[in-house]
This record gives C-alpha cells, sequence and structure tokens, in this order.
C-alpha cells in the first residue's frame, strides 16, 4: 500500500514549492506518467485501488503550488465512468482516461432542454479546461452521459474568469442527440451525491495547500522585511495575525481528514470541510496581501494568484450560505 506521506513527497520532487503555476499541459502530461489518474480506478479495472487519503494528498500538493492541470475533474470524470457497470464502453474509456485523456465532469447543475425528437439543447457550465478535452460526463435530462466535445451540435465557449490559473468553459449543445448513457434517470441521484462528496473534499484539500504556501511565503517575507531596523516578524502584533492564520488553517486541514477517514460521512458533512478550508484561505490570503505591504498590491507579485484562487474556490460547489441553509434545513427537519 502506497502511504501519503509518499505521495506527498512524490508531488513535492515533481512540482516543487518554488514554482507556481507550472505549465498545463507538461504538468499534466507528468501526472499522468506517475500513475496519479489511476489512484483512485479499483485494482480490478486496472488502478491503484487507493483510498480518499491518496487523492486527497496529491490534490492538497497541487494546492500548494495553484496547478493549473485539471486533476479534480478529472478525477470526478474517471470515478463517473468506473461505477457506470452497464456503459458497453466503460473498460476503453477506462483505460483511455487513466492513460491521460480527459474527460471532466462539471458538478454546475445544467440548462437543458429535452427536444420531442429526443435531441437536447442547452449550456453546460463551468466546465475547466474544456480546450484539452475528447469530451465530457455531464449531468443530462435522462441521466448522465459520455459527451463527445466533437460530436455533431456539440461547441464551447470560454468565459473569462479572475483567476488565472485555471481555463473555464461552457459547453453549448445544439440538437445534441444523446447516447452513451452512464446511467439512467434512477442512478443520477446517487451518481451525483456520492462525486459531490468527492469534490468537496478535493476542494477542501486544494485550499488547505494554497493556504499553506501563503503562509510560508508570508512568514519569510517577515523575516527580511525590516522597519525600524528589524524584521517585522519580531513585532507582537505581527506574530498575532500570523498564528491566527495558522491557527485557522490547522482546524480547517484537522476536519479535512475527520471527514476523508470517515465513509459514513454524507454530502453536507463533506461540504462543512470545504467551506471551512475555503473560508479559512480566503482570510490567509486577504492577511497575506496585507502584511506584505505595497508589493502584495501588485500583480508583479504572487499574493494576488492566492487571493485569486481563494475567491474563486469559495464559490466552486456551492458557496458558505448554500451549505448553511442546507444544515439548517437538515437541523430544523
Amino acid at each position: 500500500m502506497i502511504e501519503r506521506n509518499e505521495l506527498a513527497d512524490a508531488a513535492q520532487k515533481a512540482f516543487p514549492a518554488d514554482t507556481l503555476s507550472p505549465a498545463r499541459g507538461e504538468s499534466w502530461q507528468l501526472a499522468a506518467e506517475m500513475g496519479w489518474l489511476m489512484v483512485r480506478l479499483p485494482e480490478a479495472d486496472g488502478g491503484l485501488g487507493l483510498t480518499r487519503e491518496a487523492s486527497t494528498a496529491l490534490h492538497l500538493e497541487m494546492g500548494r503550488i495553484l496547478s493549473a492541470m485539471p486533476l479534480i475533474p478529472a478525477q470526478l470524470g474517471l470515478q463517473a465512468m468506473a461505477a457506470s457497470h452497464d456503459f458497453a464502453e466503460r473498460a476503453e474509456w477506462l483505460e483511455r482516461l487513466a492513460a491521460g485523456e480527459y474527460a471532466p465532469l462539471p458538478m454546475l447543475e445544467a440548462a437543458l432542454t429535452p427536444r420531442p425528437d429526443g435531441t437536447v439543447s442547452g449550456t453546460i457550465s463551468g466546465v475547466f479546461e474544456a480546450d484539452m478535452a475528447a469530451a465530457i460526463i455531464a449531468e443530462l435530462p435522462n441521466g448522465y452521459a459520455l459527451v463527445p466535445l466533437d460530436a455533431p451540435g456539440v461547441s464551447i465557449v470560454e468565459r473569462a474568469i479572475w483567476d488565472p490559473s485555471r481555463r473555464l468553459f461552457d459547453v453549448i449543445l445544439d440538437g445534441y442527440t444523446p447516447g452513451r448513457m452512464l446511467t439512467d434517470p434512477a442512478g443520477t441521484k446517487a451518481l451525483h451525491d456520492q462525486l459531490s462528496g468527492e469534490a468537496q473534499l478535493a476542494l477542501a484539500a486544494d485550499c488547505i495547500g494554497a493556504a499553506s504556501a501563503a503562509l510560508d511565503m508570508t512568514i519569510e517575507y517577515m523575516k527580511v522585511r525590516r522597519q525600524f531596523d528589524r524584521p517585522i516578524a519580531l513585532f507582537q502584533a505581527l506574530k498575532h495575525r500570523a498564528a491566527d492564520m495558522k491557527t485557522k488553517i490547522t482546524v480547517a486541514e484537522a476536519l479535512l481528514w475527520k471527514r476523508v477517514r470517515d465513509e459514513s460521512a454524507g454530502v453536507t458533512d463533506l461540504a462543512a470541510a470545504k467551506v471551512l478550508a475555503a473560508e479559512a484561505f480566503r482570510f490567509v490570503t486577504e492577511e497575506m496581501v496585507q502584511l506584505h505591504g505595497g508589493i502584495g498590491l501588485t500583480d508583479e507579485h504572487p499574493c494576488h494568484l492566492f487571493l485569486k484562487r481563494a475567491l474563486l474556490n469559495l464559490q466552486l460547489c456551492g458557496n458558505a450560505d448554500l451549505w448553511n441553509e442546507r444544515v439548517g434545513r437538515e437541523a430544523l427537519s
């Protein structure tokens, strides 16, 4: 069994901490060569058969470097394919996806309209890095389906976002004829809930990794920035602010690993880990900008890269308001 620490060490060697957002294509190829796309694939299907701890460790390390490769949506797509035992092309596509072909699964609800002739039209939003995908796995009105991006009636449109380390697309369906169904309507909710929980944990890990890197960068700066002839790291008020940053990361990380190991945790429980991690990430990056002083406000310094990812992660897979309301409704019921 591969240990979590071994995966973390391998990731740190392959992607050094001093290189933020390394080139997407090279990173993706390296991840595929290292077998990261097979981490959660069952051994019976040719994968490594590892647990959520393994994939979470990888997402955490990729968060540290603000990775530009779409490892999270790729993992969701591969898990959806692995769960679709009645899909005729399952074995072929599992092999292709494990080898590095990209078929993401977006988590946003699609705005689609079925037509009397059996076709579907509308927009599937929130598809990361669709320009490098061969297909997407999307929730259509009659279940999850594999949608090739070169199929008739399918096109992509890029949407500008603030986070420069990611690219976001809409997939437009115009008279697309569904085929290659992975689930029927009855199996859609169960698969969605399973993948939603996985997405929450992956995003939480991304937040924790990035927040930890932001804190490390801030402390290093505080050691060399001098005021009144001494490093600002010696100022008690700034020490307290750094301690607050560390505390929020530690608490969020503790909840993350607790939820990762709890196989009985529901979607709301897993979302709580993501919300706490995302809010800690936002707090840390806002403090990072302030503690870096004037250079923290410039495009030339990487502070803004961490802040932009933090603000996007807050919204992905449901923001804090959505999940707080859902927790309240569950408590009242």
